[in-house]
């Protein structure tokens, strides 16, 4: 979607937000109004009712909606002081909220927007008139609580979700993408495959890989961390935990000091935080000793757990978790040898989605006019620069996106598209001037001169957490062969083939998969339960193993076996089944 395409529809996303206010408004007056805007697909509004609504109410409050749009036309702008504004809103405390801060507690004018009878506080961004809006491509979703702010020390109001889109076509697309998507829900074949598990006790957003879900972990990382070791990364560990000066220095204190667990001791006066990221660990690595332009360039891998105190609310699954993996690398580099890494690891990059089987799309991702991030401006401009001339080097197709750098510097992002064509950003190469100058890093140039490395971040998967989510809704549960859990089971139909079976299982037991990674012997099991066949089948594609080897008294008199996969069913020669299984 071109950036003006995208900008006209946040623009009539938030102008159907002010038309749901209208409608609540009008049907339950006592209600108090406060923040509705634009999101991804869709929009949303926060009430706080007098009186409670259910799903049920959304009907009638989308017939209302679409009952005042013939009425509205084009929004008009009004400028009040903050002592006026507030006469809009007697009995509304976040209203007041909202202005004072707006006004900047009064010290300036506040605008107002108005369109039909239904004006409100608001700083713009609707669409030139309402005609644009079809009355068939947009619709209420569902109800979910927040608080005002986000804050859980707030109240807790009720939020109104709407989907909105350019046309019903669009509308009903996006509506089967989502039902689609109920079906292969990571959270739903988490439980199903047993792949992890959430306990109480132990804390929300804190999972337990079980031995099913650690077998397809260790070989994804296993497999990350390969093809960066081929290019010469060497892995490093640190701490879990960690002195909050080592965030002061390196930025993080200041922008994310309200996101980090704290940790008491007992022994030190020292402020200690659990570690939210590694790359401040990696630099104190690089000054451990002195660097020339010899030892450079310099690459440190380590796929660690890092910690953030995520809010309740917005904890998903695996998709949004407290405790992260994530596959990290950091490589040190001169000027001249920045396109060289940064080319690999686009190569590298491109090689493990090929494999697992995703497209990708490109975002080059730079920063807005805005405050939050760190860093002398002309080295900002120097960075994104670089950065851009490098993607269109890499023959990479992006597109711009303004305000999604990191604070430190800009980044190119990957967005993985899935199979039922939802996005998700999961790996990122990312340029860093800010952090070699707050941690003083330095090396030798030939001429004996300390010069400052440029520091590039990478990781292939990101969050494994959130990447695991993707993947298992990406394949429905049914994993390559190469990383499944398990990835053959025996089936037997009756104890006389006892015999047999173990001469099935010598031939697996002698089987290596060809795989992306270096240790793949297969793994396999045995279903001899006195259970019928079709228990045993039905069980095996609940688990959706990819491959059912049916052993019956015809297969053992007949030196075969009947193979089963997810989409076809055939008779294999005992002799030819090591062959036929690497070639799958």
């Amino acid at each position: 979607m071109s950036q003006k395409n995208e900008n006209h529809l946040n623009a009539l996303r938030h102008s159907l937000a002010h038309l749901l206010a209208a409608a609540v408004m009008e049907l339950y007056p006592k209600t108090k109004r406060t923040i509705g805007p634009a999101i991804d697909n869709g929009f949303y509004f926060d009430f706080d009712f007098s009186e409670p609504i259910s799903e049920t109410d959304l009907p009638k409050i989308e017939n209302k909606m679409r009952e005042l749009l013939p009425k509205w036309h084009t929004f008009e702008r009004y400028e009040l002081t903050a002592v006026d504004a507030k006469k809009e809103y007697p009995r509304n405390e976040f209203k007041h909220q909202l202005i004072d801060e707006f006004s900047e507690s009064g010290k300036k004018e506040v605008s107002f927007y108005k369109s039909g009878d239904y004006w409100d506080l608001c700083k713009g961004g609707h669409v030139k008139d309402m005609s644009e809006v079809s009355a068939d491509a947009f619709k209420l979703s569902h109800l979910a609580g927040a608080y005002w702010k986000g804050d859980s020390k707030n109240k807790m109001l009720t939020r109104i979700y709407g989907l909105a889109f350019e046309n019903k076509k669009d509308l009903n697309d996006y509506v089967a993408q989502q039902e689609l998507a109920m079906t292969r829900d990571h959270r739903k074949l988490g439980k199903q495959l047993d792949l992890y598990t959430m306990s109480p006790l132990v804390g929300s957003g804190l999972p337990l890989y079980t031995p099913r879900g650690t077998v397809v972990r260790d070989l994804l990382i296993q497999f990350s961390e390969q093809i960066r070791q081929k290019n010469g990364f060497k892995r490093v560990w640190s701490p879990h935990i960690t002195k909050k000066e080592l965030y002061e220095t390196s930025g993080h204190w200041a922008k994310f000091g309200n996101e980090l667990f704290l940790v008491k001791s007992q022994e030190t006066n020292d402020q200690l935080v659990m570690k939210p990221m590694n790359c401040p660990h990696h630099n104190e690595i690089y000054v451990s000793q002195p660097r020339s332009y010899r030892d450079l360039p310099l690459k440190l891998l380590e796929t660690a757990t890092a910690y953030r105190d995520e809010k309740t609310g917005e904890l998903h699954g695996l998709s949004r978790v407290r405790s992260l993996t994530q596959d990290d690398s950091h490589a040190y580099c001169t000027p001249e040898q920045v396109d060289e890494v940064v080319a690999s690891l686009i190569t590298e990059v491109r090689h493990f989605y090929k494999v697992i089987d995703m497209q990708l799309k490109i975002r080059l991702s730079l920063r807005d006019s805005s405050e939050k991030y760190l860093g002398d401006q002309k080295l900002w401009d120097f960075a994104q620069t670089r950065i851009e001339e490098l993607a269109k080097q890499n023959g990479l197709d992006f597109y711009i996106a303004e305000g999604e750098a990191a604070f430190y510097g800009p980044k190119i992002d990957f967005m993985a598209i899935d199979a039922i064509g939802r996005e998700w950003q999961v790996a990122t190469v990312q340029f860093d001037f800010v952090q070699p100058e707050r941690f003083n890093l330095t090396y030798i140039n030939a001429d004996g001169q300390e010069e400052r490395p440029i520091m590039v971040h990478c990781a292939i998967m990101g969050s494994f957490d959130r990447f695991f989510s993707v993947f298992i809704e990406h394949t429905a549960g049914w994993f390559p062969l190469w990383v499944a859990p398990e990835q053959v089971r025996i089936a037997t139909i009756n104890d006389a083939v006892k015999e047999y079976t173990k001469e099935v299982a010598a031939i697996l037991d002698d089987t290596i998969l060809m795989a992306p990674v270096k240790y793949n012997e297969l793994r396999y099991s045995l279903d001899d339960r006195n259970e019928s066949l079709g228990r045993k089948i039905h069980d095996a594609a609940d688990l959706k193993i990819p491959v059912l080897l049916i052993v019956g008294s015809k297969d053992a008199q007949l030196r075969q076996v009947s193979v089963r996969l997810h989409n076809k069913e055939e008779k294999i020669d005992l002799k030819e089944l090591k062959q036929y299984l690497q070639q799958l």
